[in-house]
């Protein structure tokens, strides 16, 4: 089964989500857009949780063509890109925020299979 979760969309200011359940998820993918750049960037970062209790997420595959670690997506250009969590790990819950530099209008999804 997959799931497909609109955190935010549009939004111009520094934005984090809700906690968003991702117990018992197999693959978590977080899908972002930046969009009216004219310039800055955005930082697109998560926090994962169990319990009421969160630490920062610095584990994501980053979509390049050799795996690497990142803690964070930034987007400096309209465009869009995404991240996905390492399969090894889980996790209750997650936090995603957008922190935005200048101007621009942010969106992000994950996209959750189980």
């Amino acid at each position: 089964m997959r799931r497909v979760i609109k955190l935010f969309e549009g939004e111009t200011a520094d934005k984090t989500s809700g906690a968003i359940n991702i117990l018992g998820a197999k693959k978590v993918v977080l899908f972002c857009k930046r969009a009216n750049h004219t310039a800055g960037s955005t930082t697109f970062s998560a926090v994962v949780g169990v319990e009421g209790n969160e630490t920062a997420y610095n584990k994501w595959i980053s979509n390049v063509s050799t795996e690497t670690r990142v803690s964070s997506l930034v987007l400096n250009t309209n465009g869009c890109g995404f991240l996905t969590m390492d399969p090894k790990d889980t996790f209750e819950t997650i936090k995603v925020t957008a922190n935005v530099t200048t101007d621009g209008a942010n969106s992000a999804w994950l996209i959750l299979d189980y």
